[in-house]
């Protein structure tokens, strides 16, 4: 069973920074992709940043340039760090992995959530 537990949440001033984490259960370099998504009460969980096994990276527009997602594979660990928040980067956010097995079928796992206050 995998499972994955995201920390570093809390409260941030605006224009401060906060990085989050999210350990694995296991090995990572098994996942396909990992990201980072956020949901706000009442609405849908939205993309925040993703990485793929290959490395490849993509994000949100409103947070390029300011949020960086990376991973440590010896660690079993996802991070994204999160520059410049602004009052609308607070949310809860969530670290998902996916792993594709044979016949395009894929799993995916979710954390538990951690929650960003941004507020002076």
């Amino acid at each position: 069973q995998v499972q994955l537990v995201e920390s570093g949440g809390g409260l941030v001033q605006p224009g401060g920074s906060r990085r989050l984490s999210c350990a694995a259960s296991g090995s990572i370099l098994s996942f396909n992709a990992m990201g980072w998504y956020r949901q706000a009460p009442g609405k849908q969980r939205e993309l925040v940043a993703r990485i793929t096994s290959g490395g490849s990276i993509n994000y949100a527009d409103y947070v390029k340039g300011r949020f960086t997602i990376s991973r440590d594979n010896a660690k079993n660990t996802l991070y994204l760090q999160m520059n410049d928040l602004k009052h609308e980067a607070a949310d809860d956010y969530y670290c998902a992995a996916r792993r594709e097995r044979i016949a395009g079928v894929k799993d995916d796992y979710w954390g538990q959530g951690t929650q960003v206050t941004v507020s002076s």
